[in-house]
């Protein structure tokens, strides 16, 4: 059995070599050629998998190691008997401790007491829930919006996008649709931007062409609302970074990228791929995965600025954005070949989990916050490794 796998997923090698004949290719630069006698195809979001691409080929399987399925053709699939699937839920908890440390830095740098603010998530699946939990660990209170999730359930806790405009700190993580009851093409777009005061802050994560960028840039300039933090861009991988220049944090569209993440995603492509072809899994994915390294907060540092301190060693989210901005000065396509670069060669970051956070002192506060973020607790131990 042939299978085409793009060559950046991470750890293709260990899930896929012993299942067939792999043959690897560019997510990007894929053409029919290179697919047309496999029987399995794995692909990124970077590859567009529509008629174009599988017509006349021998693909019998698509799955895609990502959370969204907005680049599969999925009414062509179907009429054509494909199965396709993709890794709901892998990265989510890689999504939500981005959008963790990123409210830690930007409340630094904006003096907020986050436990003084609301947030409202829109978009309350898989990554969602994980940014609820995160945030509850800081304290902040949380404000629900999943119209498709409030009409299934019947809980009237997932309000209406108009019911949560007033939230200080809005961020959104929803699928991106042109189509149905919730389209969420350009739902930030110029109506409700104009609808937002100067104290509230925009974060998205999910798919570039949620916010209607032109837009965002425009109340951005006019200082219209109080600030953006942006991992998705519209355009990807030609972005404007002049709307870069205008947002607290920016980073290549990694806030799924931990190493946990990416293991997660293409080992369910790989549970699938032996499920439907019949062949049992044998891969261990537990190898892959680093020792407990120990954190201590910084000395003299007490509750929200202690927990950044933990929070900042385990991510450095500042560094992702550096890397975004050394692009800007290059010309187009070399910067678009660097987004891609950023994206292709990003260093896997461990989830918290594999961390080991020791307070200076007994803080049982956070002690209690850092669980709550999902990381591992001990007391002071002066001979734990520490980074």
């Amino acid at each position: 059995m042939i299978i085409a796998v793009d060559e950046a997923i991470p750890y293709w090698q260990q899930a896929f070599s012993t299942l067939g004949e792999i043959r690897t290719f560019s997510g990007r630069k894929v053409q029919p050629a290179d697919i047309k006698e496999a029987e399995a195809l794995v692909i990124r979001s970077v590859t567009r998998v529509d008629a174009a691409l599988l017509e006349g080929s021998s693909v019998r399987f698509v799955g895609t190691a990502t959370i969204g399925t907005d680049h599969l053709d999925e009414g062509y699939l179907e009429a054509r008997g494909i199965r396709f699937t993709n890794a709901a839920g892998s990265n989510a908890n890689s999504v939500a401790e981005y959008v963790t440390a990123a409210l830690l830095v930007v409340a630094q740098r904006r003096n907020w007491d986050l436990s003084k603010k609301t947030i409202a998530i829109v978009g309350v699946g898989h990554v969602g829930s994980r940014v609820l939990e995160k945030t509850r660990a800081l304290g902040m209170r949380a404000l629900l919006c999943d119209p498709p999730l409030r009409e299934s359930t019947g809980d009237h806790r997932y309000q209406f996008l108009d019911d949560v405009l007033g939230a200080d700190i809005l961020t959104f993580h929803v699928p991106l649709t042109k189509t149905g009851r919730y389209p969420t093409y350009h739902m930030v777009d110029h109506a409700l931007l104009d609808r937002l005061s100067p104290g509230q802050y925009l974060i998205n994560t999910a798919r570039g062409a949620v916010f209607d960028c032109a837009a965002l840039k425009a109340r951005l300039e006019q200082s219209k609302i109080e600030g953006a933090l942006l991992d998705v861009w519209e355009g990807e991988p030609q972005i404007d970074y002049s709307l870069l220049d205008l947002v607290d944090i920016g980073s290549p569209h990694i806030a799924g990228y931990s190493l946990d993440g990416k293991v997660r995603g293409t080992e369910m492509i790989a549970e699938e791929f032996c499920r439907f072809f019949k062949i049992p899994f044998r891969w261990d994915s537990e190898s892959v995965y680093p020792k407990p390294l120990g954190l201590r907060s910084a000395p003299g540092s007490h509750g929200q600025d202690a927990l950044r301190s933990l929070v900042v060693q385990a991510y450095d989210i500042l560094r992702d954005d550096a890397n975004l901005r050394a692009l800007k000065s290059l010309p187009g396509e070399k910067a678009k070949a660097g987004f891609d670069r950023l994206r292709n060669e990003y260093p896997l970051r461990p989830e918290f989990r594999h961390y080991m956070a020791e307070s200076a002192g007994s803080d049982s506060l956070l002690n209690s916050k850092s669980k709550g973020l999902g990381f591992q607790v001990a007391v002071p131990d002066p001979h734990m490794e520490s980074v």
